[in-house]
């Protein structure tokens, strides 16, 4: 393959790439409806599921005042972070990465809500 072609290639690629990792805080806290029953993104206070006011950057199983699950407090027990990355590979299938979780969520199956999320949890308002 040539310098140009793959030239091409990546200059068709990496910008959707870019678009979709940085999502869109507005458009997420739509998706985050879906969310909203067991969790906050915008009060420190706990419901079903705990808190998701920055989340982005805490460890796993941190909130203080929240009882999770053992498969939780496993998960996050050698100092995980919720990263952007992690929360993309968990809320696709939050039961298949965190086996026996409590969490009863389905999971977010389009990449682009998944990174809509991640955005308006980074910042919620940014969704204003």
């Amino acid at each position: 393959m040539t310098i140009y072609k793959l030239a091409l290639i990546a200059a068709l690629i990496l910008p959707a790439g870019a678009a979709l990792a940085d999502g869109d805080a507005a458009a997420g806290a739509k998706v985050f409806k879906k969310c909203a029953a067991c969790h906050t993104a915008t009060e420190p206070n706990n419901k079903v599921g705990p808190s998701l006011m920055g989340v982005v950057g805490r460890p796993v199983a941190s909130v203080e005042d929240y009882k999770y699950s053992k498969a939780m407090k496993a998960f996050g027990a050698d100092g995980m972070v919720w990263s952007e990355e992690e929360l993309t590979d968990y809320l696709p299938n939050p039961r298949g990465l965190v086996k026996g979780t409590t969490m009863a969520f389905a999971g977010l199956k389009k990449d682009e809500d998944i990174a809509n999320v991640i955005a308006y949890l980074k910042d919620p308002s940014a969704a204003q």
